[in-house]
């Protein structure tokens, strides 16, 4: 008996399943996440204490450069799911945020922990540009660094010259705009460099507070407190680092599974990108007790408004 699945038709209908069940998956996850990153931002604008806090300013910027990244990455994800074509001249400012936001988050994870270094080494001589009234400028240069990189990077190598970056439609994917063995080499030995002084950073931070502890003999809770912040931190730059195992992962499901291509680049995808960039923003703001102090006491007050109007209209039904 012929294999159904040979039929053009019946391809084609089983693709479209498979493109709408990516979706399904893709957007709910997303439209979750941005839902609790808007609660979040929400609690920092309406309660002053964390605007007056170098560290919650720091973790506010992390959320909006997240948001942005998955944003932008799930938007490229649903032009290539619906195989939408564009001109390169459209397509690279997009894939330049992405870049961009990718390579600031492990500069943002660095720079929080710094922050907790100079809070416990220098409490009352804190140098200016770490107040809370000084930390944009911190950021500034964190965004101006993630941006230098992504231009470089998009300005070398050889374009095809069959392509017109004004008018020629194509898939707006990174492999099709970074199509140079030297670009793909830049950016490879970028994120290596990134990540790397970031580890460093990290694991140099939390030595020092960890001996720190050991020499203290008051307030040792709130230094406490710190190295399991610094030491979260470096989780979070590992589940960042899962971003970069797509060689060994695509590997491995070929040879354990018979997936198609495309199927083994959406786990990886949504496993080791996606899934990264929703829990790493989430942990960090839902274990801090203030923030979910407040994330609590939002979710009754939105909850208590909620239920009287359920009751009127069940008034008005009835």
């Amino acid at each position: 008996m012929q294999n159904l699945t040979e039929y053009p038709g019946n391809a084609t209908s089983s693709r479209s399943l498979s493109v709408i069940i990516k979706m399904c998956v893709v957007v709910p996850s997303f439209c979750v996440f941005f839902c609790c990153i808007i609660v979040m931002l929400h609690i920092f604008a309406s309660h002053r204490q964390f605007l007056d806090t170098s560290r919650y300013i720091l973790f506010a910027y992390m959320l909006i450069n997240d948001t942005v990244q998955l944003l932008f990455s799930v938007l490229l994800f649903l032009f290539v799911m619906g195989r939408v074509k564009f001109a390169i001249v459209y397509c690279v400012p997009l894939l330049f945020v992405s870049t961009a936001t990718f390579q600031n988050t492990p500069l943002i994870l660095a720079t929080m922990s710094l922050e907790r270094y100079v809070a416990i080494f220098y409490p009352l001589q804190r140098p200016a540009a770490w107040r809370s009234d000084r930390i944009w400028i911190i950021i500034l240069s964190l965004w101006l660094i993630s941006c230098i990189f992504p231009v470089i990077h998009y300005s070398i190598g050889k374009r095809d010259p069959a392509v017109d970056i004004l008018s020629t439609p194509v898939l707006c994917k990174s492999t099709i705009v970074n199509s140079s063995p030297i670009q793909e080499m830049f950016l490879a030995v970028i994120n290596i460099l990134f990540f790397a002084v970031v580890a460093v950073v990290i694991i140099f931070t939390y030595v020092r507070i960890l001996l720190e502890t050991r020499k203290m003999r008051q307030d040792k809770v709130s230094v406490n407190k710190a190295m399991h912040t610094v030491l979260l931190h470096g989780f979070q730059l590992l589940l960042s680092i899962l971003a970069f195992t797509h060689p060994i992962t695509e590997t491995l499901t070929v040879l354990h599974t018979n997936w198609l291509p495309e199927d083994i680049s959406f786990f990886n995808y949504f496993c080791f990108i996606l899934t990264p960039r929703f829990l790493s923003p989430l942990i960090y703001g839902f274990r801090d007790q203030s923030l979910r102090g407040c994330i609590k006491k939002t979710v009754l007050c939105c909850s208590a408004k909620v239920k009287p109007g359920k009751l009127q209209d069940n008034l008005f039904a009835s």
